[in-house]
């Protein structure tokens, strides 16, 4: 059996050596197999190949080793979508080093805490971004050396000229396959980020699942994706699932704008298509001035916060693209629960894949019943460790195997999960549940509607009622809206789910990865106090 033979059977734990490099699995194993000649990163300006990545690869790996870092230290990344952030993240893997992406819409204080609360010993940051680090880097206790990529600010080494003094290759740390591999920083929509910890056989547990059950993924594949690198959606759509297959990624410095989407996508003709529901209405938006051209798209996938079935309705009548809803989260790695081709559920975040196990509990923690809504837990090989230096968080989270995955769910009797809101999300309003995201897909059916989100609000007595923020489409007009989207949700839900207050605004507050930030929603003055009550 060759050393890649386990992989061919069922993947389990136990089947995985312990001595471990999951870059070795990405890279290496394709080598071998004389691949190296095929594209892995595509941009606009340049293609690489697996040869040439994996050399960009091993000389990161040198170049970290002859500074200093040591194995399990971390190094921290402030970099764009590029080969340069491949590089640098997967160099620190095949080294055992534990590679830290960063936002690259962070502010000084984000990059200060970060550095801090990682004890990173070096950053690669790029030209374009190190001002924002500059004030606070040189204070971080733990920080040595600080290399710049498309520049050399005073006291800082560059990075282009100390990579390419380093040699092609470079062999895999023998790391064992539950060394920490990566750290994430969650999106931090309350409070400081938590850094999630990830081990080397996470990803394969990730990984094989969804290209085998979802995907359908090969070698002929191009993956595209509107999130970034430094959130988990991205890293696993973009670098995990194309470079496990064999596959090509295309990488762009700028989060693309609706556009800048659709000339990617003429330009270098991705078959797999990843965003975020907010993402989707913006392209639909644009799609109504403009004809794409998106023949070369065979699947688009939605993650990040549930898809509702209308702007699902719309993406698929618009493309005739079938669009798969899913659920994951950065302690998992990857989305666990999806969609899959040719049995996709609107409205509904699809199915649990193969590998993973899921509980959904009352509030004392016991199994409910099929089309019953509670919390939602998960458990599966691709679990983080836990939270850094976050002991309470961590036990509060992780309960034994099980994550709490903090979202509100049913499951009906055939297995489809459906969201309900995250467990502090819900409305009480006279006595009833009312979920969010329910009012707001019955909203985005209105054809006024491009995107929504609901909280709740204080009626005259104190009382909690449904209050929708509405973006509108082009060309609709606010005269007589707010009554025509009531009498819209109350033809189609229960009274008491009708929104009480309807406020107008031109985009709602969401995070660096697209999430629509409710909290700031709620943060907002009270609604008008001549509607109170109404």
């Amino acid at each position: 059996m060759s050393e890649w033979g386990w992989l061919e059977g069922p993947l389990e734990y136990d089947r995985v050596p312990e001595r471990f490099n999951m870059v070795a699995v990405l890279l290496d194993r394709h080598l071998e197999a004389g691949r190296g000649a095929r594209p892995a990163i595509l941009t606009p300006e340049r293609t690489l190949t697996y040869a040439e990545l994996a050399a960009g690869v091993a000389r990161a790996a040198h170049l970290l080793t002859r500074l200093g870092v040591q194995p399990e230290q971390r190094v921290a990344l402030l970099l764009p979508d590029s080969p340069e952030f491949v590089w640098v993240f997967l160099g620190a893997q095949r080294a055992g080093i534990v590679p830290v992406p960063l936002s690259t819409l962070g502010t000084p204080d984000d990059y200060d805490y970060a550095l801090r609360d990682s004890r990173a010993v070096a950053l690669v940051v790029h030209a374009e971004l190190y001002g924002r680090v500059e004030p606070v880097w040189r204070a971080a206790p733990s920080l040595r050396h600080c290399l710049v990529v498309g520049g050399t600010p005073p006291g800082t080494i560059p990075f282009e000229v100390a990579l390419a003094a380093e040699p092609g290759t470079f062999e895999p740390a023998p790391t064992h396959r539950d060394d920490m591999a990566y750290w994430l920083y969650s999106s931090g929509t309350t409070g400081r980020p938590k850094a999630i910890v990830h081990l080397h056989h996470d990803m394969l547990f990730c990984v094989e699942p969804y290209v085998r059950h979802v995907l359908g993924m090969t070698a002929e594949d191009r993956t595209f994706a509107v999130p970034r690198l430094f959130f988990s959606y991205g890293l696993t759509s973009c670098l995990y699932l194309p470079l496990w297959c064999g596959a090509s990624t295309i990488l762009v410095a700028e989060r693309p704008d609706p556009p800048r989407v659709f000339a990617l996508c003429g330009q270098l003709r991705p078959t797999l298509f990843f965003s975020v529901p907010t993402s989707y209405a913006a392209l639909l938006r644009e799609m109504e001035a403009a004809a794409p051209d998106l023949r070369s798209l065979r699947l688009a996938v939605s993650a990040g916060e549930p898809l509702p079935a209308p702007l699902h309705a719309r993406w698929v009548e618009q493309t005739g693209i079938e669009c798969l809803d899913g659920l994951g989260a950065t302690e998992v790695g990857y989305i666990y629960i999806s969609n899959r081709p040719g049995a996709v559920r609107p409205g509904s975040s699809g199915q649990l894949l193969p590998g993973y196990r899921a509980r959904i509990v009352d509030a004392e923690e016991r199994d409910v019943p099929p089309d019953t809504v509670g919390d939602l837990w998960m458990s599966g090989e691709s679990l983080a460790a836990g939270y850094w230096n976050k002991h309470a968080k961590t036990k509060a989270a992780f309960v034994g195997e099980w994550f709490r995955t903090g979202d509100r769910y049913l499951a009906d009797g055939d297995g489809y999960y459906v969201h309900q809101g995250r467990s502090d999300d819900l409305l009480r309003v006279g006595a009833n549940w009312v979920s969010p995201i329910e009012v707001e897909a019955c909203l985005l059916e209105h054809p006024a509607v491009a995107e929504c989100a609901v909280v709740g609000g204080p009626d005259a007595d104190g009382l909690e009622k449904p209050w929708a923020f509405v973006v509108l489409r082009s060309g609709a007009t606010v005269k007589g809206l707010e009554n025509a989207l009531r009498a819209h949700v109350r033809a189609r839900l229960a009274p008491f789910k009708v929104p009480r207050w309807i406020t107008v605004v031109d985009d709602l507050p969401k995070t660096a990865t697209g999430k629509i930030q409710r909290y700031r929603l709620r943060t907002d003055p009270a609604p008008p106090a001549g509607e109170r009550g109404g």
